[in-house]
């Protein structure tokens, strides 16, 4: 061999993953400690409360009389559904707040299937009204999924390891993790848990057939199985053994192949110890103890005797034998390999097209094995939402969070068809300046991220003494004045009245202003027709901007790709509230739906187009759910009425919402302020807030 071929071999030694492993993990925990350092302190992250859900997916009066009766949560321990990234969803789980307290060490099992494959296509089919259009995931998904692999499975344990350590934070002493994964990183993830849980908590390597059929390939065996690995955090860790009667007649009948004087069938069982045990050594009617003794004490064994449960031998010196009835088995105990539980068929019932839908048998297994009847389960790659399903099926408690809209939106309407318990819609509380703390720093000034949009936007910030902190801006050669907003606050009529005022009175007057916004107030839409000044424009700041500036590396990069998009908004009005005894009666209607910036959208030239057909002749077709309050505090949105497409309790069209609700709540004196949400199929959601709404006798 020459020195050449050795030096390249080795540097690809020096180069491989098991070299990398040790830095991974190494920067993985210094990740999850810069987090656990920052749980109490002012850069603590939380969890904003979206939506109280209390399902309620028909106009029952009776239903709705007791979801109002029962539409809390529990104060300690709320079911939620999390919408972000799971790694500052764990931060602020762990960290609590005001309203609940710190998760940490509470968690009694999490169920995760992460992203195993990074040529996985995720684009999901949107079927419309009269057309399908092909949906990539959003840029803020894609540019995490990329992150995840852009250095290959390096980059995918990196992203890993920092959220396994949190995981190990939240869980309790008795509690457990299952980690779904597959042949293409599995070998190295259990690397990871042997590293960040031990090796002597590992408890068994699963192996669930997940295909019934062949499995073809015309160069290697065909791959039918994906893997499971369980680690518990403590040697005191909740396990139930579990047990399978799912087998054919002619398995039973040839095990339990004999019949007693009472007509039960049964089989015949050692009765010797498999461990050395003297205390149950013993003579039993003559007959002699086995080896290492008995199975059971001398008082079990009179009973059993009594029970007539005994096969005694013909002549002494035999081994008595025990009888097993089959109407007392409980199964066969359930092994590690898993080949009883089906994937998801084309007809089952809990179908719901989603690319990597897992059986609700196979976490049914989990959940019972692994957590207590009021225990906590949790999963941060929740994709379709079966984690959530099957826990709350066993009344079990739940966390699930994920970063994908779609994600979010099918879990939240599966729970709802359901009819699940009322649960917490959340969202990452300051996302954006969580994101700009990863980019521009733990001490980062608002001024400087003002400055980065306005440069992206394409505007030239103005002199300092009247920027504003830098938040003002200009277009060169336009007369046109651009205000990028703070991600901590929240764009609101004030905000536009401002920017109103700032056009006429900065530098001698603008002809136009743009705001730029991170975050709108619900009643944003109807203050911008309230104002009905062509000289004001609003755009959305792109959530990801951030995320694609870190992964660009400068602004200079990301120069004329970012979109800066119009809001979408929804009209809706209350025409009528009547009253009735004890209840009341109030009619809610869709009007309108003014669509997010179609180029916004992560769509091909062909879906494009047909989406804006579809928008200049039935915009309300876009809308994928929508829920109401009738009576809004301005605080927390309490749907108590839900409805979304493929919910045909309200309708028979599959494709469409009803566009008008007929509500019945509890009577109550005085004027109503109601808000209707809506989310479209994008998974952006806009909010229309009704207020004085007097009943009428």
């Amino acid at each position: 061999m020459t020195a050449g071929v050795r030096l390249v071999k080795e540097e690809r030694v020096s180069n491989s993953l098991l070299d990398q492993l040790p830095s991974i993990v190494s920067e993985g925990k210094k990740r999850a400690a810069q987090i656990l350092a920052d749980l109490q302190g002012r850069h603590r992250v939380t969890l904003q409360t979206r939506e109280l859900v209390i399902p309620n997916k028909d106009t029952s009066e009776a239903d709705l009389l007791r979801k109002f009766r029962t539409g809390e949560v529990d104060s300690e321990a709320p079911n939620r559904l999390i919408y972000g990234d799971n790694l500052l969803a764990m931060a602020a789980l762990l960290s609590g707040d005001a309203e609940y307290p710190s998760m940490r060490g509470k968690i009694d099992l999490i169920y995760i299937d992460p992203p195993f494959d990074s040529k996985a296509d995720y684009r999901s089919k949107i079927t419309l009204p009269g057309t399908t259009i092909d949906q990539k995931p959003t840029v803020l998904e894609q540019f995490a999924y990329s992150d995840t692999w852009s250095d290959g499975t390096a980059s995918y344990l990196s992203m890993m390891a920092a959220r396994l350590i949190l995981m190990r934070e939240l869980l309790s002493d008795t509690g457990s993790i299952f980690v779904h994964i597959d042949y293409h990183v599995g070998h190295y993830v259990k690397i990871l848990l042997d590293e960040i849980f031990g090796r002597a908590m590992f408890r068994n390597e699963i192996i669930w057939k997940r295909r019934t059929g062949t499995a073809s390939s015309n160069n290697s065996f065909g791959v039918q199985t994906d893997t499971l690995f369980w680690f518990s955090k403590s040697e005191s860790y909740y396990f139930v053994p579990q047990f399978r009667r799912n087998v054919t007649q002619e398995i039973v009948d040839e095990k339990f192949n004999k019949i007693d004087e009472e007509g039960r069938r049964y089989w015949s069982g050692d009765l010797g110890n498999p461990a050395d045990r003297p205390n149950l050594k013993y003579e039993y009617k003559g007959h002699k103890s086995p080896k290492n003794g008995w199975a059971v004490s001398l008082e079990v064994m009179e009973r059993m005797d009594a029970e007539k449960r005994l096969l005694f031998p013909k002549a002494l010196g035999g081994r008595i034998r025990r009888k097993m009835f089959l109407e007392e088995w409980a199964g066969f105990p359930v092994q590690n390999l898993w080949d009883d539980i089906s994937p998801v068929q084309s007809q089952s019932k809990e179908r719901l097209d989603y690319a990597t839908q897992k059986p609700e048998r196979l976490l049914n297994r989990i959940l019972e094995a692994c957590t207590p009847a009021d225990g906590i389960v949790a999963d941060f790659f929740v994709g379709s939402g079966t984690t959530a399903a099957a826990a709350e099926k066993l009344g079990r408690r739940w966390i699930v969070s994920d970063l994908g809209k779609p994600s979010t939106m099918v879990t939240r309407k599966r729970l709802i068809d359901q009819d699940a318990t009322p649960f917490l819609y959340q969202a990452i509380g300051d996302y954006q300046v969580e994101q700009a703390r990863s980019v521009l720093g733990r001490k980062f000034r608002v001024g400087e991220l003002a400055q980065v949009v306005l440069q992206l936007f394409g505007a030239v910030p103005l002199p300092p003494e009247v920027s504003q902190g830098g938040a003002l801006g200009r277009i060169v050669d336009e007369k046109t004045l651009v205000i990028a907003t703070s991600p901590n606050s929240l764009v609101t009529g004030a905000t536009l009245r401002r920017a109103q005022g700032a056009r006429i009175s900065t530098m001698g007057g603008f002809d136009r202003v743009i705001v730029l916004g991170w975050n709108f107030a619900d009643s944003i839409g109807h203050d911008i027709e309230a104002f009905n000044d062509d000289r004001l424009e609003v755009l959305v700041i792109p959530p990801d901007l951030l995320d694609r500036l870190k992964k660009k590396g400068s602004v200079q990069k990301l120069a004329g790709e970012v979109r800066f998009s119009s809001l979408q908004y929804l009209r809706a009005s209350v025409p009528s509230r009547e009253i009735h005894g004890e209840s009341e009666t109030i009619i809610v209607e869709l009007e309108n739906y003014i669509l997010l910036s179609p180029d916004a959208l992560n769509l091909d030239d062909v879906s494009r187009a047909k989406l804006l057909e579809l928008v200049n002749v039935e915009p309300l077709a876009l809308l994928e759910y929508w829920a109401v309050d009738p009576d809004y505090d301005g605080e927390v949105f309490r749907s108590v009425w839900q409805d979304f497409r493929g919910n045909t309790d309200n309708d028979a069209d599959e494709l469409r919402v009803v566009t008008r609700a007929s509500i019945e709540v509890p009577v109550r004196p005085g004027r109503r302020t109601v808000c209707i949400r809506a989310v479209d199929v994008f998974g952006y959601e806009s909010e229309v807030v009704v207020r004085d709404v007097e009943a009428q006798k």
